[in-house]
């Protein structure tokens, strides 16, 4: 009896103690904690001060004199900017806290928001251009790297996939709200707003308790190598990941820079403006109805759905003479370009690990770059040089190409699907370090 009553007091100290693991176990798991919610918070209102300005900056540039050329390389001088800049803000990523690169990022934004309401000449934008374009590449980097951070990795895709679905409402709300800010009240008034919704995200990111300290996983060579390395710029296991969603980058961006010229040419008697906010709307339905997705199915079937989906959207609006075609091409490039975009940022992440989340990152972001500056780019040369209705199917070609990378990577691609399945010893490794980053 003694004997049994003892088991029974040792039986009843340890339920307490497997339930109190299995809660941590449990919180370890979930996706949205305090810290995440207010880190999709700050991505929302940095990614819709920074569209605030998109489609209004060349217009104000030219009300101060700029050129047509001039205008358009103020308005790309941005993602320029930013391209240059990754590199050393992935390497800042990763050795210093993200808490401090996020609110320096953000102050830039105030800063350059409110140095494009008082510019007084094209010169003067464009430096506030080029200084904006140090803060996007500081903040982008910074919280997505963040984010990496306190995810749990058999849950990273579903976690970046509602980061994106912010991108996502972000690019939907910024650029509606400059442009009807501006016709309204004046580009003042639209780029004092942008200034406002930059100081919401440093006092959300203020109100952060995880300081973002970067891992310890750093080698001493590492640290005390001087000669010059691709892997100190970009993460060279990630560069494929990034060309391939470059190249579904360049006809969004081509048709984002050009689809208002082509309706005008091909006489279409409708708006197509409408084209963004349905975009948006279908890629956060998306997102959230198929966020479990991007941590069960592979990379190559996410190809082939997105590979058919960026070539009906483009076909679509080839043969474009009816709102429902523009319908359908808006949901077509959520289900390509959109779901390519969490997928492959995803598999970036898990690809370089979390102590190189940043470069990973800043690799990644490097291809959006990329296509913002070459769909434009490659638009205008189709639009100049080619008759009106081989622009979209012309654009068809980047399909190709993103396949034969993938045709050539796939082994270090495909090896990446089976390890959110099969690390639990590195998920939870990470979710210690996470609790002691909040603790220091």
């Amino acid at each position: 009896m003694a004997s049994t009553e003892h088991r029974k007091q040792q039986g009843g100290w340890r339920k307490p103690q497997q339930t109190e693991q299995s809660s941590k176990s449990s919180n370890k798991e979930r996706l949205i904690t305090r810290d995440v919610a207010l880190i999709m918070a700050a991505t929302f209102f940095f990614m819709a001060s920074s569209m605030l300005s998109g489609p209004i900056i060349a217009g104000y540039a030219h009300t101060l004199g700029a050129s047509g050329t001039l205008m358009g390389f103020i308005a790309g001088a941005l993602s320029l900017s930013a391209l240059f800049c990754r590199p050393v803000a992935g390497h800042l990523a990763d050795r210093t806290s993200k808490r401090r690169l996020a609110v320096l990022g953000a102050s830039l934004y105030v800063l350059t928001n409110i140095w494009y309401a008082y510019a007084s000449n094209p010169a003067s934008l464009l430096c506030a251009r080029i200084v904006n374009g140090v803060g996007f590449a500081c903040i982008s980097v910074c919280l997505s790297t963040w984010l990496s951070m306190l995810l749990p990795v058999r849950r990273m895709g579903a976690g970046m996939g509602l980061y994106g679905t912010m991108n996502a409402l972000a690019q939907a709300f910024g650029p509606d709200l400059g442009i009807r800010v501006s016709k309204t009240a004046g580009y003042r008034t639209a780029f004092w707003i942008g200034a406002g919704l930059a100081i919401t995200v440093v006092i959300c990111v203020l109100l952060i308790r995880d300081a973002g300290k970067p891992y310890a996983a750093r080698t001493a060579v590492q640290h005390t190598q001087h000669r010059f390395k691709l892997s100190t710029l970009f993460e060279p296991k990630v560069i494929p990941i990034a060309v391939i969603f470059m190249m579904f980058g360049i006809p969004y961006f081509a048709n984002q820079s050009f689809i208002v010229n082509y309706a005008s040419d091909t006489h279409v008697r409708f708006g197509v403006s409408v084209f963004f906010p349905i975009y948006a709307i279908a890629l956060l339905i998306l997102r959230i109805s198929l966020r479990n997705w991007f941590d069960s199915k592979s990379f190559v079937f996410f190809m082939i759905i997105c590979t058919a989906s960026d070539c009906v959207m483009l076909l679509s609006l080839t043969y474009l003479h009816a709102f429902w075609q523009l319908t359908l091409a808006a949901v077509a490039t959520a289900c390509g370009y959109g779901m390519m975009s969490s997928v492959t940022q995803a598999k970036a992440v898990i690809i370089a690990g979390k102590a190189r989340s940043g470069m990973a990152n800043t690799t990644y972001y490097a291809g959006i770059d990329l296509g913002m500056f070459l769909g434009p780019l490659l638009g205008g040369m189709l639009y100049g040089g080619l008759p009106i209705r081989w622009f979209y199917p012309t654009l068809l070609l980047t399909m190709p190409v993103a396949w034969a990378v993938f045709a050539a990577f796939h082994r270090t691609i495909s090896r990446a699907d089976n390890t959110p399945r099969i690390s639990s010893t590195i998920k939870t490794a990470s979710a210690n370090t996470g609790t002691q980053n909040s603790n220091n």
